[in-house]
């Protein structure tokens, strides 16, 4: 009876740091991000609520499935969800770093960070359950998009020291 509160909680709880992080830098969006020099292959803004929604809703789901698998809370599930949870909070610091602080190194170690957690997420989901798995795939891609988008910002926009000019 209480295993589909179990599957929702698990699929809603990336959304809930998301929600916060855009909630906290939504008027730093339009104003400070449009203002950055971006490459011609960044999406459009409109483009990354609904891939996001998609992505933390499969990750989120995928979470569940190892936790049933591994029986609950066990010691068997410290690892894989331990490596599940780092890399939640990675992800969830990121707009804190590049929208929040401006902070476009940070924001580039956090994602550089961010990627390795989450092949070690997947390496350690694997033997576990295999659809959890490959529900993270889309994820990996999207990151890999977002890495190389961040690195490219990071570039092409010089950090602003006051007083200092180049």
């Amino acid at each position: 009876g209480r295993m589909w509160a179990y599957t929702v909680g698990f699929t809603v709880l990336p959304h809930v740091g998301s929600f916060f992080g855009w909630f906290i830098n939504r008027k730093e969006i339009p104003v400070w991000y449009e203002k950055l020099k971006k490459p011609s292959w960044c999406p459009p803004r409109r483009i990354f609520p609904v891939a996001w929604t998609v992505l933390y809703t499969g990750m989120g789901y995928a979470s569940y499935l190892i936790w049933n698998d591994l029986g609950g809370c066990s010691s068997k599930a410290i690892v894989p969800l331990g490596l599940y949870g780092a890399q939640l909070a990675l992800n969830w610091a990121w707009p804190l770093f590049f929208f929040g602080a401006h902070n476009l190194k940070m924001a580039l170690i956090d994602i550089l960070c961010l990627d390795g957690l989450v092949i070690g997420t997947m390496c350690s989901w694997y033997r576990i359950n295999k659809i959890a798995t490959l529900l993270m795939v889309p994820y990996l891609g999207w990151l890999a998009m977002a890495t190389c988008l961040t690195i490219r910002i990071w570039k092409d926009n010089p950090e602003q020291k006051p007083g200092k000019s180049e």
